[in-house]
């Protein structure tokens, strides 16, 4: 007879599930659904109350592994990020990630209190859990639906999304405190978000200055061996920050911008591999998610849930984008589509399971709410992006993130490599012909990606910020080299 393995029945149905929702993206992008809502439905006729019949209700372990997949997903928005982009939207960002969280959870809270008749700190905890954009979802949904959009928009929601976690998670922390410790004042909390944030960037400048260095001098016997070392700088990155009391999630995006926009080797195929990871965390962490959610608890507060999902997007996103971007001179249509983008996906679903691991009282209404939240955030605005961009007038042809990218096989261990170098805006090359930089004569620049095309460069090709040259030469040179391109222009 044959012998069973307990872990076999485990790996068939995981696999079983995974392809199942690859084959559902596919149709749900010719239907115009986001996949992550497919994901999530598969999940749902898996569990317990489906067809599936899965019993699974461990908050703990999804926590956990909600935790290590919103950190990866932050590294790979990191090293996709071009800061020549995104430098322009940095304060917008920054306000939208702070003022405008804090606005949307207390806009919430007074929807909350007044539908589901929860206590007043309770209520700002629900309006907290789903107060920040997901960079997965806003990450996914643009680059799956190809959507181009004109201006700063598109860098400015990546930034937004990347960046408004961690201001998420430290409301979540402190109003779970303040229910679980009615005596504690408000006040108490304030230095631990300073705190979070403060270490935080400190830590992922820090630490991802160092990852650069040492990706480039390390110099591993197989390209293989750069990814794992990649998956390692992500857990040192967030554990070290976290332990030292900084927000790891806002390292780990920081580390991943430096990564992503200093000259690096295997710096293309570190972005493919991580492009891969990130979808399959994203289907891992989806599928998971309609796992444990209980149908039937959900339908319960559908009511109250649907008209707090409609006050959220109507209303709470679209005022605290336009009031925190009241003194920009952004275009109102512009701030708009801002306002549209708030999707919602796996985070807040992730932070209900902070306050149902402390038995905070209305915990399990929070959770349900949440995931009601993020499904309608999914269906309603995901699917109706790019008519949405249309009548706004802000639609545009499809950025360079969605071109494909040319691949390369790094020769690894020898005295030659292929390296990608991105110019940076402050570059004393920006402007400047080829012919006029004295290139070290073993540097061969390949191919100039600029924008949605591709350049074999010659002699008189002027560079330009932001491009990206894809490099063969010496280890030596290029050391060189990069000391020259990273230098500040001084007129």
């Amino acid at each position: 007879m044959t012998h069973v393995n307990p872990i076999d029945l485990p790996i068939l149905i995981v696999s079983g599930l995974l392809l199942v929702g690859l084959l559902a993206s596919k149709v749900g992008g010719r239907l115009g659904v986001p996949g992550l809502v497919l994901f999530l439905g598969i999940g749902m006729l898996a569990g317990s109350e489906g067809p599936g019949g899965i019993a699974f209700e461990n908050y703990g372990l999804t926590q956990a592994i909600g935790i290590i997949t919103l950190a990866f997903i932050l590294y790979s928005g990191g090293l996709e990020t071009s800061w020549a982009h995104t430098r322009p939207t940095l304060r917008r960002g920054l306000v939208l990630a702070t003022l405008g969280v804090l606005l949307t959870t207390v806009l919430v809270a007074g929807v909350a209190h007044l539908l589901l008749g929860l206590p007043w700190l309770t209520s700002l905890l629900l309006g907290a859990v789903v107060s920040s954009t997901d960079a997965s979802a806003v990450f996914s949904v643009l680059k799956e639906r190809g959507l181009g959009l004109k201006g700063q928009i598109k860098p400015l929601l990546e930034f937004e999304s990347g960046v408004n976690d961690p201001m998420a998670i430290f409301l979540v922390i402190g109003l779970s405190s303040l229910i679980a410790h009615p005596g504690q004042s408000w006040t108490a909390v304030v230095p631990l978000f300073l705190q979070q944030m403060v270490l935080g960037a400190a830590m992922g400048y820090g630490l991802g200055v160092l990852a650069v260095r040492g990706v480039n001098r390390i110099e591993l016997p197989s390209e293989g061996l750069y990814t794992v070392l990649s998956v390692a700088l992500v857990g040192l990155v967030y554990s070290l920050t976290a332990l030292v009391g900084g927000s790891g999630f806002l390292a780990v995006y920081i580390a991943g911008v430096l990564l992503g926009n200093r000259p690096l080797v295997h710096k293309r195929s570190l972005r493919q591999w991580h492009e891969g990871l990130t979808y399959l965390l994203e289907i891992g962490m989806f599928l998971l998610l309609g796992l444990l959610v209980f149908p039937s608890q959900v339908a319960q507060i559908a009511g109250p849930a649907l008209l707090i999902s409609l006050f959220l997007m109507f209303v709470a996103r679209p005022a605290a984008v336009f009031l925190s971007l009241a003194l920009s001179q952004m275009p109102l249509r512009h701030r708009g589509m801002v306002a549209w983008v708030g999707l919602r996906g796996a985070v807040p679903i992730i932070l209900a399971t902070f306050p149902l691991l402390e038995d905070i009282p209305g915990a399990d209404t929070i959770f349900n709410v949440a995931f009601f939240i993020m499904l309608t955030s999914l269906v309603v605005q995901g699917t109706t992006l790019p008519v949405v961009a249309r009548l706004l007038g802000v639609d545009a042809a499809a950025s360079s993130g969605n071109t494909q990218r040319l691949l390369f096989t790094p020769t690894g261990a020898g005295k030659s490599d292929v390296v990608e170098v991105t110019i940076p805006p402050h570059s004393p090359v920006v402007g400047r012909r080829i012919v006029e930089l004295g290139f070290p004569a073993d540097v061969l620049i390949m191919v100039i990606h600029r924008g949605t095309e591709y350049i074999v460069p010659n002699g008189s090709t002027t560079l330009a910020a932001g491009d990206e040259l894809q490099m063969l030469g010496s280890r030596e040179s290029f050391d060189a080299l990069r000391e020259r391109i990273e230098a500040r222009h001084t007129a």
